[in-house]
Protein backbone atom coordinates (compact mmCIF):
# COMPACT_ATOMS: atom_id res chain seq x y z
CA UNK A 1 0.00 0.00 0.00
CA UNK A 2 1.00 3.63 -0.51
CA UNK A 3 1.86 5.68 2.57
CA UNK A 4 3.45 8.98 3.60
CA UNK A 5 6.19 8.43 6.16
CA UNK A 6 9.00 9.79 8.27
CA UNK A 7 12.13 8.45 6.61
CA UNK A 8 14.39 9.77 9.36
CA UNK A 9 14.82 12.96 11.36
CA UNK A 10 14.17 15.89 9.02
CA UNK A 11 13.07 13.64 6.13
CA UNK A 12 9.64 12.62 4.83
CA UNK A 13 8.43 10.89 1.68
CA UNK A 14 6.16 8.35 0.04
CA UNK A 15 6.86 4.68 0.64
CA UNK A 16 5.29 1.30 -0.09
CA UNK A 17 4.45 -0.96 2.86
CA UNK A 18 2.52 -4.14 3.45
CA UNK A 19 -1.13 -3.64 4.38
CA UNK A 20 -1.50 -4.13 8.16
CA UNK A 21 -3.04 -7.34 9.46
CA UNK A 22 -6.09 -7.50 11.68
CA UNK A 23 -6.04 -9.12 15.12
CA UNK A 24 -9.18 -10.62 16.70
CA UNK A 25 -10.05 -7.40 18.61
CA UNK A 26 -8.92 -4.98 15.95
CA UNK A 27 -10.02 -3.25 12.74
CA UNK A 28 -8.46 -2.23 9.45
CA UNK A 29 -9.68 1.17 8.27
CA UNK A 30 -9.21 3.14 5.07
CA UNK A 31 -9.08 6.91 5.55
CA UNK A 32 -11.81 9.23 4.35
CA UNK A 33 -10.01 12.40 5.47
CA UNK A 34 -6.80 13.00 7.41
CA UNK A 35 -5.14 16.01 9.00
CA UNK A 36 -1.47 16.73 9.76
CA UNK A 37 -0.64 17.98 13.24
CA UNK A 38 2.08 20.09 14.84
CA UNK A 39 3.01 16.88 16.68
CA UNK A 40 4.02 15.42 13.31
CA UNK A 41 6.27 18.44 12.87
CA UNK A 42 7.85 17.91 16.30
CA UNK A 43 8.33 14.23 15.47
CA UNK A 44 9.99 14.74 12.09
CA UNK A 45 11.91 17.99 12.29
CA UNK A 46 12.76 18.12 15.99
CA UNK A 47 13.22 14.41 16.58
CA UNK A 48 11.12 14.84 19.70
CA UNK A 49 10.41 11.12 20.16
CA UNK A 50 13.72 9.97 18.68
CA UNK A 51 14.65 8.78 15.23
CA UNK A 52 12.10 6.76 13.28
CA UNK A 53 12.80 5.00 9.99
CA UNK A 54 10.00 4.57 7.43
CA UNK A 55 7.32 5.13 10.06
CA UNK A 56 3.98 6.16 8.57
CA UNK A 57 2.93 9.54 9.96
CA UNK A 58 -0.41 10.85 11.13
CA UNK A 59 -2.87 10.37 13.98
CA UNK A 60 -5.91 12.39 12.87
CA UNK A 61 -8.46 10.70 10.61
CA UNK A 62 -11.98 9.67 9.87
CA UNK A 63 -12.35 6.44 7.97
CA UNK A 64 -14.33 3.51 6.67
CA UNK A 65 -13.95 0.08 8.23
CA UNK A 66 -12.78 -2.53 5.71
CA UNK A 67 -12.08 -5.47 8.04
CA UNK A 68 -12.78 -6.40 11.67
CA UNK A 69 -11.41 -9.13 13.90
CA UNK A 70 -13.43 -12.17 14.95
CA UNK A 71 -14.09 -10.77 18.45
CA UNK A 72 -15.25 -7.28 17.36
CA UNK A 73 -18.93 -6.86 18.26
CA UNK A 74 -20.04 -3.35 17.35
CA UNK A 75 -18.43 -2.50 14.01
CA UNK A 76 -18.53 -4.02 10.55
CA UNK A 77 -17.04 -3.36 7.10
CA UNK A 78 -18.58 -0.27 5.54
CA UNK A 79 -19.08 1.61 8.81
CA UNK A 80 -17.86 5.21 8.69
CA UNK A 81 -15.99 5.93 11.88
CA UNK A 82 -14.30 8.52 14.04
CA UNK A 83 -10.76 7.55 14.97
CA UNK A 84 -9.19 9.09 18.10
CA UNK A 85 -5.52 9.99 18.05
CA UNK A 86 -5.11 8.14 21.35
CA UNK A 87 -6.10 4.46 21.18
CA UNK A 88 -5.54 2.87 24.60
CA UNK A 89 -5.42 -0.79 25.50
CA UNK A 90 -8.56 -0.86 27.59
CA UNK A 91 -7.71 -4.01 29.53
CA UNK A 92 -4.48 -2.52 30.87
CA UNK A 93 -3.86 -1.77 34.54
CA UNK A 94 -3.27 1.89 33.69
CA UNK A 95 -6.72 2.10 32.09
CA UNK A 96 -8.26 0.50 35.16
CA UNK A 97 -6.50 3.13 37.29
CA UNK A 98 -8.13 5.91 35.26
CA UNK A 99 -5.17 6.78 33.03
CA UNK A 100 -5.92 4.94 29.81
CA UNK A 101 -3.76 7.31 27.76
CA UNK A 102 -0.73 5.82 29.54
CA UNK A 103 -1.71 2.19 28.98
CA UNK A 104 1.47 0.16 28.69
CA UNK A 105 3.67 3.01 29.90
CA UNK A 106 3.84 6.80 29.91
CA UNK A 107 2.15 8.23 26.79
CA UNK A 108 1.82 4.68 25.36
CA UNK A 109 -1.86 5.16 24.56
CA UNK A 110 -0.54 7.39 21.78
CA UNK A 111 0.33 4.68 19.29
CA UNK A 112 -0.16 6.18 15.82
CA UNK A 113 3.12 7.60 14.48
CA UNK A 114 4.78 6.96 17.83
CA UNK A 115 4.99 3.23 18.49
CA UNK A 116 3.33 2.05 15.30
CA UNK A 117 2.45 3.26 11.81
CA UNK A 118 0.00 6.12 11.58
CA UNK A 119 -3.01 6.98 9.43
CA UNK A 120 -1.41 8.62 6.37
CA UNK A 121 -1.79 5.42 4.36
CA UNK A 122 -4.27 3.62 2.15
CA UNK A 123 -5.09 1.42 5.16
CA UNK A 124 -4.33 1.65 8.87
CA UNK A 125 -4.74 -0.58 11.91
CA UNK A 126 -6.82 0.28 14.99
CA UNK A 127 -6.32 -1.74 18.16
CA UNK A 128 -9.27 -2.64 20.38
CA UNK A 129 -11.84 -1.53 17.82
CA UNK A 130 -14.89 -1.71 20.10
CA UNK A 131 -13.15 0.52 22.63
CA UNK A 132 -11.53 2.99 20.26
CA UNK A 133 -13.78 3.56 17.24
CA UNK A 134 -17.04 5.51 17.13
CA UNK A 135 -19.62 5.80 14.37
CA UNK A 136 -19.84 9.15 12.59
CA UNK A 137 -23.31 10.44 13.53
CA UNK A 138 -25.85 11.39 10.92
CA UNK A 139 -25.40 15.00 9.84
CA UNK A 140 -21.77 15.27 10.92
CA UNK A 141 -19.37 16.02 8.04
CA UNK A 142 -16.57 13.39 7.96
CA UNK A 143 -14.11 16.09 6.86
CA UNK A 144 -14.96 18.44 9.73
CA UNK A 145 -14.98 15.43 12.04
CA UNK A 146 -11.23 14.91 11.62
CA UNK A 147 -10.97 17.66 14.24
CA UNK A 148 -12.52 15.25 16.73
CA UNK A 149 -9.46 12.99 16.53
CA UNK A 150 -7.13 15.34 18.40
CA UNK A 151 -7.81 19.08 18.23
CA UNK A 152 -11.13 19.03 20.06
CA UNK A 153 -10.35 16.43 22.74
CA UNK A 154 -6.91 17.91 23.43
CA UNK A 155 -8.24 21.46 23.72
CA UNK A 156 -11.08 20.30 25.94
CA UNK A 157 -8.67 18.30 28.09
CA UNK A 158 -6.64 21.44 28.79
CA UNK A 159 -9.78 22.96 30.30
CA UNK A 160 -10.48 19.76 32.24
CA UNK A 161 -6.95 19.78 33.65
CA UNK A 162 -7.34 23.42 34.65
CA UNK A 163 -10.65 22.54 36.34
CA UNK A 164 -12.48 25.50 34.82
CA UNK A 165 -15.76 26.33 36.56
CA UNK A 166 -18.52 28.80 35.84
CA UNK A 167 -17.55 32.38 36.53
CA UNK A 168 -13.80 31.69 36.33
CA UNK A 169 -11.48 34.07 34.56
CA UNK A 170 -9.45 31.95 32.17
CA UNK A 171 -6.27 32.60 30.21
CA UNK A 172 -5.65 30.44 27.13
CA UNK A 173 -2.06 30.69 25.90
CA UNK A 174 -1.83 29.81 22.23
CA UNK A 175 -4.81 29.91 19.86
CA UNK A 176 -3.91 27.40 17.22
CA UNK A 177 -6.61 24.78 16.71
CA UNK A 178 -6.05 23.19 20.14
CA UNK A 179 -6.14 26.54 21.94
CA UNK A 180 -9.26 27.55 20.04
CA UNK A 181 -10.95 24.42 21.34
CA UNK A 182 -9.83 25.33 24.84
CA UNK A 183 -11.49 28.72 24.38
CA UNK A 184 -14.66 27.00 23.18
CA UNK A 185 -14.64 24.56 26.10
CA UNK A 186 -14.07 27.31 28.67
CA UNK A 187 -17.02 29.23 27.25
CA UNK A 188 -19.22 26.12 27.27
CA UNK A 189 -18.36 25.58 30.95
CA UNK A 190 -19.42 29.12 31.84
CA UNK A 191 -16.13 31.00 32.20
CA UNK A 192 -16.61 34.73 32.61
CA UNK A 193 -13.68 36.55 31.02
CA UNK A 194 -11.60 34.49 28.58
CA UNK A 195 -8.21 35.95 27.64
CA UNK A 196 -6.67 34.40 24.51
CA UNK A 197 -3.01 34.83 23.58
CA UNK A 198 -2.32 35.09 19.86
CA UNK A 199 -1.74 37.52 17.03
CA UNK A 200 -2.62 36.06 13.64
CA UNK A 201 -5.88 37.65 12.42
CA UNK A 202 -7.44 34.34 11.33
CA UNK A 203 -6.96 32.77 14.77
CA UNK A 204 -7.92 35.96 16.60
CA UNK A 205 -11.26 36.12 14.80
CA UNK A 206 -11.87 32.43 15.44
CA UNK A 207 -11.04 32.87 19.14
CA UNK A 208 -13.58 35.68 19.42
CA UNK A 209 -16.22 33.56 17.71
CA UNK A 210 -15.59 30.72 20.16
CA UNK A 211 -15.96 32.98 23.18
CA UNK A 212 -12.76 34.93 23.88
CA UNK A 213 -13.54 38.49 24.98
CA UNK A 214 -9.93 39.68 25.37
CA UNK A 215 -7.05 39.09 22.94
CA UNK A 216 -3.50 39.31 24.26
CA UNK A 217 -0.88 39.97 21.58
CA UNK A 218 2.51 38.96 22.98
CA UNK A 219 4.16 41.33 20.50
CA UNK A 220 2.80 44.16 22.65
CA UNK A 221 4.64 43.12 25.81
CA UNK A 222 4.83 40.24 28.23
CA UNK A 223 1.67 38.22 28.72
CA UNK A 224 1.71 38.50 32.48
CA UNK A 225 2.04 42.29 32.45
CA UNK A 226 -0.89 42.65 30.06
CA UNK A 227 -3.03 40.26 32.09
CA UNK A 228 -2.23 41.98 35.37
CA UNK A 229 -3.16 45.33 33.83
CA UNK A 230 -6.49 43.98 32.58
CA UNK A 231 -7.32 42.30 35.88
CA UNK A 232 -6.20 45.27 38.03
CA UNK A 233 -3.38 43.21 39.51
CA UNK A 234 -5.53 40.27 40.55
CA UNK A 235 -4.62 37.70 37.87
CA UNK A 236 -6.74 34.82 36.64
CA UNK A 237 -8.31 31.71 38.17
CA UNK A 238 -7.22 29.22 35.52
CA UNK A 239 -4.63 29.01 32.75
CA UNK A 240 -4.64 26.62 29.80
CA UNK A 241 -1.31 26.29 27.99
CA UNK A 242 -1.91 25.22 24.39
CA UNK A 243 1.13 26.82 22.79
CA UNK A 244 4.42 28.51 23.49
CA UNK A 245 7.57 26.87 24.82
CA UNK A 246 9.26 25.85 28.06
CA UNK A 247 9.39 29.47 29.23
CA UNK A 248 5.62 29.84 28.89
CA UNK A 249 5.11 28.20 32.29
CA UNK A 250 6.75 31.17 33.99
CA UNK A 251 4.22 33.55 32.43
CA UNK A 252 1.37 31.28 33.50
CA UNK A 253 2.56 31.01 37.11
CA UNK A 254 2.96 34.79 37.39
CA UNK A 255 -0.67 35.51 36.43
CA UNK A 256 -2.29 32.69 38.38
CA UNK A 257 -4.13 33.48 41.60
CA UNK A 258 -3.37 31.42 44.72
CA UNK A 259 -5.57 28.35 44.55
CA UNK A 260 -5.57 28.46 40.76
CA UNK A 261 -4.71 25.68 38.33
CA UNK A 262 -2.64 25.52 35.14
CA UNK A 263 -3.61 22.85 32.60
CA UNK A 264 -0.93 22.15 30.01
CA UNK A 265 -1.65 20.28 26.77
CA UNK A 266 1.22 21.81 24.81
CA UNK A 267 3.71 19.34 23.35
CA UNK A 268 7.16 20.40 24.53
CA UNK A 269 9.42 19.16 21.76
CA UNK A 270 12.71 20.78 22.79
CA UNK A 271 14.80 21.42 25.90
CA UNK A 272 15.35 19.55 29.13
CA UNK A 273 13.84 21.69 31.89
CA UNK A 274 10.99 24.05 32.65
CA UNK A 275 11.61 27.13 34.80
CA UNK A 276 9.07 27.97 37.50
CA UNK A 277 9.54 31.42 39.10
CA UNK A 278 10.14 30.89 42.81
CA UNK A 279 8.61 34.09 44.21
CA UNK A 280 5.49 34.05 42.03
CA UNK A 281 4.97 30.39 42.92
CA UNK A 282 4.68 31.50 46.52
CA UNK A 283 8.20 30.22 47.30
CA UNK A 284 6.74 26.76 46.74
CA UNK A 285 3.68 27.33 48.92
CA UNK A 286 1.33 29.40 46.79
CA UNK A 287 -1.25 26.69 46.13
CA UNK A 288 -0.65 27.18 42.42
CA UNK A 289 -1.16 23.79 40.79
CA UNK A 290 0.40 22.74 37.48
CA UNK A 291 -1.08 19.79 35.59
CA UNK A 292 0.02 18.40 32.25
CA UNK A 293 -1.72 15.60 30.44
CA UNK A 294 -2.15 13.69 27.23
CA UNK A 295 -5.76 13.74 26.13
CA UNK A 296 -7.95 10.73 26.90
CA UNK A 297 -8.87 8.62 23.91
CA UNK A 298 -11.49 6.01 23.26
CA UNK A 299 -14.97 5.54 21.95
CA UNK A 300 -17.04 7.15 24.70
CA UNK A 301 -15.21 10.46 24.43
CA UNK A 302 -15.54 10.44 20.64
CA UNK A 303 -19.27 9.74 20.87
CA UNK A 304 -19.89 12.51 23.39
CA UNK A 305 -17.91 15.10 21.45
CA UNK A 306 -19.62 14.09 18.21
CA UNK A 307 -23.02 14.57 19.89
CA UNK A 308 -22.03 18.15 20.70
CA UNK A 309 -21.30 18.75 17.02
CA UNK A 310 -24.51 17.01 15.95
CA UNK A 311 -26.52 19.13 18.40
CA UNK A 312 -25.02 22.37 17.08
CA UNK A 313 -23.07 23.16 20.27
CA UNK A 314 -19.70 23.13 18.50
CA UNK A 315 -18.86 24.28 14.97
CA UNK A 316 -15.76 22.49 13.69
CA UNK A 317 -15.75 24.06 10.23
CA UNK A 318 -14.12 27.23 11.61
CA UNK A 319 -10.93 25.28 12.32
CA UNK A 320 -10.35 24.11 8.76
CA UNK A 321 -8.82 26.80 6.58
CA UNK A 322 -7.17 24.64 3.91
CA UNK A 323 -8.72 21.65 2.15
CA UNK A 324 -6.78 19.42 -0.22
CA UNK A 325 -8.84 17.14 -2.44
CA UNK A 326 -6.18 14.52 -3.12
CA UNK A 327 -4.12 12.15 -0.98
CA UNK A 328 -1.13 13.17 -3.12
CA UNK A 329 -1.24 16.60 -1.41
CA UNK A 330 -0.20 15.09 1.93
CA UNK A 331 3.29 16.57 1.90
CA UNK A 332 1.98 20.03 1.00
CA UNK A 333 -0.47 19.92 3.90
CA UNK A 334 2.20 18.79 6.37
CA UNK A 335 4.54 21.58 5.30
CA UNK A 336 1.77 24.07 5.97
CA UNK A 337 1.71 22.89 9.58
CA UNK A 338 5.48 23.27 9.70
CA UNK A 339 5.57 26.77 8.21
CA UNK A 340 2.27 28.07 9.68
CA UNK A 341 1.40 30.85 7.22
CA UNK A 342 -0.71 33.66 8.64
CA UNK A 343 -3.94 32.40 7.05
CA UNK A 344 -3.65 28.87 8.46
CA UNK A 345 -5.54 27.26 11.30
CA UNK A 346 -5.75 23.65 10.15
CA UNK A 347 -5.38 21.80 6.82
CA UNK A 348 -7.28 18.62 5.95
CA UNK A 349 -6.49 16.16 3.16
CA UNK A 350 -9.61 14.55 1.70
CA UNK A 351 -8.81 11.00 0.63
CA UNK A 352 -12.33 10.03 -0.43
CA UNK A 353 -13.19 12.02 -3.62
CA UNK A 354 -16.93 12.00 -2.92
CA UNK A 355 -16.35 14.14 0.17
CA UNK A 356 -14.71 16.98 -1.76
CA UNK A 357 -16.57 20.28 -1.74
Amino acid sequence: MKAFAMLGIGKTGWIEKERPTCGPLDAIVRPLAVAPCTSDVHTVWEGAIGDRKDMILGHEATGEVVEVGSLVKDFKPGDRVLVPAITPDWNSLEAQAGYSMHSGGMLAGWKFSNFKDGVFAEYFHVNDADGNLALIPEGVDPVDATMLSDMVPTGFHGVELADVRFGDEVLVIGIGPVGLMSVAAAALLGASNIYAVGSRPVTVEAAKSYGANYIIDYHNGSVHEQIMDLTHGKGVDRVVIAGGDNDTFAEAVKVLKPGGVIGNVNYLGLGDFIAIPRIEWGVGMGHKTIKGGLMPGGRLRMEKLAKMVQAGRLDLSKLITHRFNSFDKMEEALLLMKDKPRDLIKPVVIVEPSLSK
